[in-house]
C-alpha cells in the first residue's frame, strides 16, 4: 500500500488547503483508508470535526475554498461509485443525493472539471434505469449540466430521448419540468401536449406558459396549441390553457386583445380565435369587457373604413358571450350592438360595395386577398344578426328584407349565400312560410324578370314608306297645280286644290306618327331562365339550407317536389362537379323526410357513391349512411322489391325471380349484404377521406345497433392498427372514441368485440411480411379487445346472476384455438392474455376451463409456466368430484371463423412432430426460479416477486371422466362456423 494510501483525515485536510496538491488523489487516499475501516463512526466523527474549522470562516480565503472542494469531491466521490449498486433503493438514493447537492448550489457555483464529467456520466446512465424512481431523479440531477449552445449537448439529447421514447409519465413530467427551451427542445416539448397522459400535457402547457415567448412560436404552433389545449378531453388541461397560457401571452402583447389576435390565423381559423376570446372573457371580470369595446362610435357600429378581420372577429365574440349570458348579460349587449334597423342598414351597406371578380381579376393576388379579407368580415356581421333583439316587429321586417334582398343580387358572393339562408331561416319560424320564401328567392335568382323590345315589322314599315313616298308626291302636284289655276285665274278649283292639299298634309301626318310609334314599340318584362353553374350552386345551396333547417317531420310539399324535379334532378347530371356535389347533398337530405323518396333514390345513391369523384362519393356515403340510420335496412329489402317488381317483364318471369330469391335466401339481408361489401371495399380505399368517411358511417350504425357484425368491428380494429392510417388523425380519434363508448354501452356489444377477436387475432399472426399489418404489435391489439370486453367495463353492468360473463366465452374460445396446435407460435400470446381475463365467479365455469387447459400438452417454458399459474388459480377447494357437473360453456362455439377448419392432416403433422420432449401441464416441476416481476409503468417498488405455488391438481380418476365427457362436445365445435 502507498503511503498516500495511509493518510490519514488531518492529513488530507492540511494538504488540500493547498491549490498545487491534486484534490483527486487526495480523495482516493482517503476514499481507501474509509474502506479500510470496520467501524466507520469514528471516520465520521474526525472528518466532520475539520470541516468545522473551514465552516466557521465567512471570508473566501483561497485555503478554505480548497478545503470546501475537496470535502464536495469526496462527497461527490462516493457517491459515484454507489450509483452501480444492484439495490434499486442504493441507485435511488444516490441519485436523490447528486441532484439536492447540485441544486443546493448557488447559481454561479463552479465545479471541477473531472468532477462534473463524472457525474455527467453516471447519471447518462441511471437515466435508463430500470425503475423510473431512478431515471426521475437522475433526470433532475442533471439539470444544471445542460449546455442549451451546445448543438450537440448529451443532457439535451438524452431528456429529448426520454420525452420521445420512455414509458413512464412520471419521468417524462421530471423532464419536462428541467429541460432547457431551445430550437431544439421546443419541438419535443410542443409534442408532449398531445401526450397520452393529462399530466403530462397539462405540464407541457405550464412550461410553454413559463418559458416561451410568444414570438418564439409559428402562427400555425399557436393556432395548434390553442384548438388542442381548449378542446383536450380534461378539465385541468383546459383550465391550464385558459389560466395560464392565454394570460401569459396576453402580458407578451401588453394586453391588448386584438394584438393577440394578431398572432393568430383569424381568417383561416375564426373558430379557434373565437374559443380563444371566450376562454379570455371568462377569465375577465363582466363590468370591464365594455371597456375594450372594437372602436365602436355612438351609433354602437364599427366605422367601415376601420372594420378588419380583428376587430369585427372580437365585436361577435363579444356580442355572442354577452348574448350567452341571457338575462344577466342583456344590459352589457345593448351597450355594443345597436337596435336592428340601424343594424340591418349597416349590413346592407357594406355588402352592397363587397365586389365580384371576374376569372381575370381571380387571377391578380392582392385583388383577391382583398376580397377574400371583405368576405371574411361580411361573414362575421352576418354572425351578428344572431344578436340582435328582433322581438319589435319594424326591425325584424327590415332585417328579413335587407337578408332576402342580399339573397336574390346576383353580385352576392356565393360564400355569403349559405350563412344568409341559414340566418333568414332562424328568423321564420313556420316551415311553410320558409319553403315559400326560399321558394320565390330561388326563382328570382334562377329565373330573373328582364325588359324585352319586340321586333319591328319590316313589311309593316316599308308599307308606311311607300304610302308617305306617294302623300308627298300628291302633295307636290297639288301645289303645282294650285299655282297653274291661280295663274289661270280660276280661283274655284284653286279653292278645291288647297282643300286637296289640306287633307294630303293630314295623311302625311297621320303616316309619319305611326312610323313613329312602330320604330319606337313599348319595352315587356319576360322571365329567362339561367342555368349557368354560379346560379345553379346559389339556388341549390339555398335549397339544402333550407332542407337541413326543416323539421324532420314536415313532408315534402308541392314546392318542394317542384324543386327537386325543375333544379335538384336535373343538377344530379350537371357537368360541373361542385353543382353535382350540392345537388347530392339536397337529394340526401329531401330523402330524410320523405320514405317513398327514399326507396325511390337509393339506388341512384348508391351508384353515385361507387362511381363519380370523391367528394361527390363522400356526399352519397354521407347520405346513404343518414338513411340506414334513420330508416334501417329494411329500407334496402323495400328498395329491393321495387327493383325486381320493375325489372319482370312478364308473370312467368316474375315467378322464376321470386322461386330464385326463396332459394337463395331472404332479400333483405342479401341487399344488406351487398351494401356491407360496399363499404368493407371502401375501408380499403387509397382515398384517406373516403376510408375514413366509411369508417366513420360504420361506427354509427353499429353504435345505433343498425348493424352487429363481429367482423366488421375486426374490420375496424385492424384499420385502426394499420401503420397506413397514422397520419390519419381524424380516423384513428374517431375509431378510439368508438371503441370505448361502443364496449361500454351494452353486454351485446361486448359479445361482438369477443366473436371478433379470434379473426382479428388470426389477420394478425397470418399477415405476410409485405403487409403493413405485419408491423402491428399483437400483444397491443389482444390487450385492448380484452380491457374493452372487461364485465367492469360496463356503463350497467349486468344483474344477471347466472348470466355466463363474456370473459369466461373468450377463455373458453382461446382454450379451444390452443386444442387445434399446443405447438403454434400464438400459444404464447393466448397463455399470457387468459391470465389477464376478468373470469366469473362460478364454480362450474372454473372446472369447465381447468378440465380444458388440462388437456394441453406445450413445450414452450414461458407458456407452460403460464398455464401452470392459471391453473393454480382455477383449482377449487372443493371435492374434485364435482368436476362431473354438467358444463355450462358447452353450447359455445369456441371456433368462431371461417379459417377454424384447419387441414386434418396438418394439425396430425404437427401434433406428431411436438410429441417428443412435451410435457403435460400439470406435470409440470414447480421448483424453478421465481421469476422477476415486470416493472410496472407507474410503481417501481418491489424487485423479485416469488410467483404463487401451483395448487394440488386434480384426482387422476375424475379429471379423466371429466375429460371424456368434454371431449364429446368439443370435437362436434371445433368444426363448426362462426356465426
Amino acid at each position: 500500500m502507498t503511503a498516500d494510501s495511509e493518510m490519514d483525515i488531518k492529513e488530507a485536510f492540511q494538504r488540500a488547503q493547498k491549490g498545487h496538491n491534486n484534490k483527486a488523489k487526495l480523495v482516493a487516499s482517503l476514499n481507501s483508508r474509509y474502506n479500510k475501516l470496520e467501524d466507520k463512526t469514528l471516520f465520521h466523527e474526525e472528518f466532520v470535526h475539520y470541516l468545522k474549522y473551514a465552516m466557521i470562516v465567512y471570508k473566501r480565503e483561497p485555503t478554505v475554498e480548497n478545503i470546501i472542494e475537496f470535502v464536495a469531491s469526496f462527497i461527490f466521490n462516493f457517491l459515484l461509485e454507489s450509483h452501480k449498486a444492484s439495490s434499486h433503493a442504493v441507485r435511488f438514493r444516490v441519485c436523490q443525493l447528486i441532484n439536492k447537492l447540485l441544486g443546493s448550489m448557488a447559481e454561479n457555483a463552479q465545479i471541477d472539471d473531472d468532477l462534473f464529467d463524472r457525474i455527467h456520466q453516471a447519471m447518462l446512465v441511471r437515466v435508463t434505469d430500470k425503475f423510473p424512481n431512478v431515471r426521475i431523479q437522475a433526470a433532475l440531477a442533471m439539470t444544471r449540466l445542460q449546455q442549451p449552445k451546445d448543438s450537440d449537448c448529451p443532457t439535451i439529447n438524452a431528456y429529448m430521448l426520454i420525452l420521445e421514447n420512455d414509458t413512464n409519465a412520471e419521468v417524462r413530467r421530471a423532464v419536462l419540468s428541467c429541460i432547457a427551451m431551445s430550437p431544439r427542445t421546443l419541438p419535443k416539448v410542443l409534442k408532449r401536449t398531445r401526450d397520452i397522459k393529462e399530466n403530462v400535457r397539462k405540464l407541457a402547457y405550464q412550461v410553454l406558459a413559463d418559458k416561451v415567448h410568444i414570438k418564439a412560436l409559428t402562427i400555425a404552433q399557436r393556432v395548434t396549441l390553442v384548438q388542442q389545449g381548449l378542446r383536450d378531453t380534461s378539465e385541468t388541461v383546459r383550465e391550464m390553457v385558459s389560466s395560464r397560457l392565454l394570460p401569459a401571452w396576453l402580458l407578451r402583447v401588453e394586453g391588448n386583445v386584438i394584438g393577440l389576435l394578431h398572432k393568430l390565423d383569424v381568417e383561416n381559423c375564426a373558430d379557434t380565435a373565437l374559443e380563444t376570446l371566450k376562454a379570455i372573457f371568462k377569465g375577465t371580470l363582466t363590468e370591464e369587457l365594455p371597456q375594450n369595446r372594437a372602436q365602436l362610435d355612438n351609433r354602437k357600429l364599427i366605422p367601415v373604413d376601420s372594420l378588419s378581420c380583428e376587430n369585427v372577429l372580437y365585436w361577435r365574440a363579444l356580442c355572442e358571450f354577452f348574448k350567452a349570458q341571457g338575462d344577466d348579460g342583456e344590459e352589457m349587449l345593448e351597450q355594443v350592438l345597436p337596435d336592428a334597423a340601424t343594424y340591418a342598414d349597416f349590413l346592407y351597406r357594406y355588402l352592397k360595395v363587397v365586389p365580384l371578380l371576374t376569372e381575370e381579376q381571380r387571377a391578380d393576388f392582392n385583388q383577391l386577398e382583398l376580397v377574400m379579407t371583405k368576405e371574411f368580415i361580411s361573414q362575421q356581421l352576418i354572425h351578428l344578426i344572431g344578436c340582435l333583439d328582433t322581438n319589435e316587429e319594424g326591425g325584424r321586417k327590415r332585417v328579413l328584407s335587407v337578408l332576402q334582398e342580399m339573397l336574390a343580387l346576383p353580385q352576392t358572393p356565393s360564400s355569403l349565400v349559405s350563412l344568409l339562408t341559414e340566418k333568414l331561416l332562424t328568423l321564420i319560424p313556420d316551415d311553410h312560410r320558409r319553403i315559400q320564401t326560399v321558394a320565390e328567392i330561388i326563382s328570382d335568382v334562377r329565373e330573373p324578370i328582364m325588359e324585352a323590345s319586340a321586333p319591328m315589322d319590316e313589311n309593316m314599315s316599308r308599307r308606311h314608306q311607300v304610302q308617305l313616298a306617294e302623300v308627298k308626291v300628291s302633295i307636290m302636284e297639288a301645289k303645282q297645280t294650285l299655282e297653274d289655276s291661280i295663274a289661270a285665274q280660276d280661283f274655284s278649283r284653286a279653292a278645291e286644290l288647297k282643300d286637296s292639299i289640306t287633307e294630303l298634309e293630314n295623311r302625311r301626318n297621320q303616316i309619319l306618327q305611326e312610323v313613329q310609334e312602330s320604330s319606337q314599340p313599348a319595352d315587356k318584362e319576360i322571365r329567362t331562365e339561367k342555368n349557368d353553374p354560379e346560379t345553379l350552386l346559389r339556388c341549390l345551396t339555398m335549397c339544402a339550407e333550407l332542407l337541413k333547417q326543416m323539421g324532420i317531420k314536415t313532408r315534402i310539399g308541392p314546392t318542394i317536389s317542384a324543386l327537386m324535379s325543375s333544379l335538384v334532378l336535373p343538377s344530379i347530371a350537371n357537368a360541373h362537379p361542385a353543382v353535382r356535389n350540392m345537388a347530392i347533398v339536397c337529394l340526401g337530405t329531401c330523402t330524410l323526410h320523405s320514405r317513398e323518396l327514399a326507396k325511390a333514390h337509393m339506388v341512384l345513391l348508391l351508384q353515385i357513391a361507387q362511381l363519380d369523384e370523391v367528394k361527390i362519393r363522400i356526399s352519397a356515403l354521407w347520405a346513404i349512411v343518414d338513411l340506414l340510420l334513420l330508416f334501417g335496412f329494411q329500407l334496402l329489402s323495400e328498395t329491393a322489391a321495387n327493383l325486381m317488381a320493375l325489372n319482370s317483364k312478364s308473370p312467368d318471369r316474375r315467378e322464376e325471380d321470386a322461386l330464385a330469391a326463396e332459394e337463395k335466401g331472404d332479400a333483405p339481408e342479401d341487399t344488406a349484404q351487398s351494401i356491407l361489401v360496399m363499404l368493407s371495399e371502401f375501408l380499403d380505399s387509397e382515398v384517406s377521406d373516403l376510408r375514413t368517411e366509411t369508417a366513420e358511417g360504420l361506427a354509427k350504425l353499429m353504435y345505433t345497433g343498425r348493424i352487429s357484425s363481429a367482423k366488421m368491428f375486426s374490420r375496424l380494429v385492424l384499420l385502426w392498427y394499420n401503420p397506413v392510417t397514422e397520419d390519419d388523425t381524424r380516423l384513428r380519434h374517431c375509431l378510439g372514441v368508438f371503441f370505448q363508448l361502443y364496449a361500454r354501452e351494452s353486454r351485446a356489444h361486448q359479445e361482438v368485440v369477443e366473436e371478433g377477436f379470434m379473426p382479428t387475432v388470426r389477420t394478425l399472426m397470418n399477415a405476410p411480411a409485405t403487409s403493413p399489418l405485419a408491423e402491428v404489435d399483437v400483444n397491443n391489439v389482444v390487450e385492448l379487445l380484452v380491457e374493452l370486453t372487461r364485465p367492469s367495463a360496463l356503463i350497467k353492468p349486468s344483474t344477471n346472476t347466472e348470466e355466463v360473463c363474456v370473459h369466461d366465452y373468450l377463455a373458453v374460445r382461446i382454450c379451444g384455438e390452443m386444442l387445434k396446435d399446443p405447438t403454434a407460435p400464438e400459444v404464447r400470446l393466448y397463455t399470457k392474455t387468459l391470465s389477464n381475463l376478468e373470469l366469473s365467479g362460478d364454480g362450474t365455469v372454473k372446472k369447465d376451463l381447468q378440465t380444458l387447459l388440462q388437456q394441453l400438452e406445450v413445450k414452450d417454458r414461458i407458456s407452460l409456466r403460464g398455464l401452470e399459474k392459471m391453473i393454480g388459480q382455477l383449482a377449487d377447494s372443493k371435492e374434485q368430484a364435482e368436476l362431473l357437473s354438467p358444463s355450462a360453456l358447452q353450447p359455445l362455439d369456441v371456433n368462431a371463423d371461417e379459417a377454424a377448419a384447419d387441414d386434418p392432416s396438418k394439425s396430425a403433422k404437427r401434433a406428431k412432430r411436438g410429441t417428443a420432449g412435451t410435457r403435460k401441464v400439470c406435470a409440470a416441476r414447480s421448483g424453478r426460479k421465481p421469476s422477476r416481476r415486470a416493472e410496472s409503468s407507474e410503481e417501481s417498488d418491489g424487485e423479485n416477486v416469488p410467483e404463487s405455488v401451483p395448487q394440488v391438481r386434480p384426482s387422476r380418476r375424475a379429471k379423466t371422466a371429466a375429460l371424456e365427457k368434454t371431449k364429446l362436445d368439443l370435437n362436434t365445435l371445433i368444426n363448426q362456423e362462426a356465426n
